[in-house]
């Protein structure tokens, strides 16, 4: 396992990768054990670091990187539908729900998306309460304003 540091608006982020896929990006407070890990760039934290970059900047709204998350195949398929909330849109856990055709299945939803372990480019900071409220964030509610504030989501 690779790493690579960012230091972002939000902190300082910690990126790893498998040596060809993103298999985590991790908050400050969350950086794991460096245990078997090296701090060495390789091909795919090159491009997740410079994608995040851009998007900090303002100059991109969407990832194409490799990933390899992990999880469950509930957990997968959670992720793969928040990949697909357009950039400054939000979504509720109802609506990821329903969108997976499982509308009873907002609290597993919610349970999967706070196991996302590629925040910003998995772009769970999108999803919010059905009341409009921001919800839990891994990163803490300040990162998870400042990122939705980037993307001209909020009012």
């Amino acid at each position: 396992m690779n790493y690579q540091y960012l230091n972002s608006p939000i902190g300082t982020l910690r990126v790893l990768s498998d040596g060809q896929h993103i298999t985590a990006i991790e908050w400050p407070e969350q950086h794991s054990d460096t245990a078997g890990q090296i701090e060495q760039s390789d091909a795919a934290l090159a491009q997740c670091v410079e994608q995040l970059q851009e998007y900090f900047a303002g100059t991109r709204r969407s990832f194409d990187l490799p990933l390899a998350p992990g999880g469950t195949e509930f957990q997968n398929a959670v992720w793969a539908q928040l990949a697909r909330i357009p950039f400054g849109e939000l979504r509720s856990y109802g609506d990821i729900a329903r969108e997976m055709g499982k509308p009873k299945a907002m609290r597993a939803v919610g349970a999967a998306n706070g196991r996302n372990p590629i925040p910003i480019v998995v772009p769970c900071h999108r999803v919010i309460g059905s009341d409009g409220s921001l919800t839990g964030f891994a990163g803490g509610l300040d990162a998870k304003k400042t990122l939705l504030n980037l993307e001209g989501a909020l009012d």
